[in-house]
């Protein structure tokens, strides 16, 4: 099992870094550098700052994002979202992040990763559409992705059907080049989306905190063999923190005849990723059966266990410690693969997969999009 085929970052909220509020989004932030840097390590490839950075592009509000940055010891990558376009250009968001940060692509443990700018070409607030340069550039890089063989990942603002200009046209786009996860900011909740073709996430805002009493906190995001897997993980909470990252939970299915989303009965592989140090066994439940011990893989942070299960829904727990993950994973024959239609708004939040307690996600919509309050 080559480190390969498995990527993983961690997505740390709109900061909306102020000092209105007495540099909450500071605080907030080096609590989560620190838990990255002890726990996390290199089990992560990066770390990724979706946008809407500094609440007002102002100089100093780049600074102490940046100075807060700076123990990281894992490399971060930043995207631009309304809030860094509130002086009417980027210039204060250039400026203070190195280039190196804020790249348009970088293939990253064999995975193509496509960053994209969704405010430049608006008039400012919420205006999101792409510029001419990076439509061409994401059709480019996918038919790179393909002819080379890196699964594609997408990393924007806002989700494409919160786009003003050509919304349904990103996301089918995105779908077509069998994407294999867009992550965005924007919302300020925890969110998942699945078209039937692409999954999409959103992490609540670190800066503008509308759920969970308002704790802060940052998702992990895994690519593994084209699975995509997430879980929220607020600060503070206990370590070592698991996460399964193969097969899939059918909530985020998007290739149904693809065996490593669905697999056919037999002999199973179920794959999870451990992040923090443990004495402990890591073990895996099927069906609220015994617990058994998981295998380590040499030279990565991947765990294994074969189970040989029948067709149908399983309930798969891992655990280590006092944590617990959870999927419902699909068994299926290769007859009973269902055919697929066209998809319907793709890109949008009707895809919503709802709450997901065991995940972090709450499922309420709160925020400057939805239901929440007008920061």
């Amino acid at each position: 099992m080559s480190a390969r085929n498995t990527l993983t970052w961690v997505h740390v909220g709109d900061l909306h870094m102020d000092e209105a509020n007495g540099w909450q989004s500071r605080d907030r932030l080096a609590a989560i550098v620190a838990e990255v840097n002890d726990h996390v390590g290199d089990a992560a490839d990066f770390v990724y700052l979706p946008g809407d950075n500094a609440n007002h592009a102002t100089v100093e509000q780049y600074r102490v994002i940046t100075d807060t940055l700076a123990p990281l010891r894992l490399p971060y990558r930043v995207i631009p979202g309304d809030h860094d376009f509130e002086l009417g250009d980027l210039a204060q968001y250039d400026a203070a992040f190195p280039a190196a940060h804020r790249p348009e692509v970088e293939v990253i443990a064999g995975h193509r990763c496509i960053f994209l700018d969704v405010v430049s070409a608006g008039a400012g607030g919420p205006d999101f559409r792409l510029t001419m340069h990076h439509r061409n550039r994401l059709l480019e890089e996918l038919a790179r992705a393909e002819a080379e063989g890196q699964p594609p990942v997408v990393f924007m603002h806002a989700y494409p059907g919160d786009l003003v200009a050509d919304g349904e046209d990103i996301a089918r786009i995105l779908a077509d080049a069998r994407v294999a996860f867009v992550d965005t900011g924007h919302t300020h909740y925890n969110e998942l989306l699945n078209d039937g073709r692409v999954v999409y996430g959103a992490t609540r805002s670190t800066g503008e905190i509308e759920e969970g009493d308002g704790r802060p906190g940052f998702s992990l995001v895994t690519i593994h063999d084209r699975v995509a897997s997430w879980r929220f993980k607020e600060t503070g909470g206990d370590w070592p923190f698991a996460q399964i990252v193969a097969p899939a939970d059918v909530r985020l299915v998007t290739r149904p005849a693809d065996p490593a989303q669905v697999p056919r009965p037999g002999e199973i592989a179920i794959v999870a990723k451990l992040f923090g140090r443990t004495a402990d066994p890591v073990t895996l439940s099927v069906d609220g059966g015994p617990a058994r011990q998981m295998t380590p893989t040499a030279g990565t942070a991947l765990w294994t266990a074969a189970v040989t299960l029948d067709a149908g829904l399983h309930r798969i727990v891992v655990g280590v410690g006092s944590d617990r993950d959870t999927i419902d994973m699909l068994v299926r024959g290769e007859r009973d693969i269902p055919r697929r239609g066209m998809p319907i708004a793709p890109g949008r939040d009707i895809h919503s997969i709802g709450a997901w307690p065991e995940h972090g996600i709450h499922g309420t919509q709160l925020g400057p999009n939805k239901n929440g309050r007008h920061w």
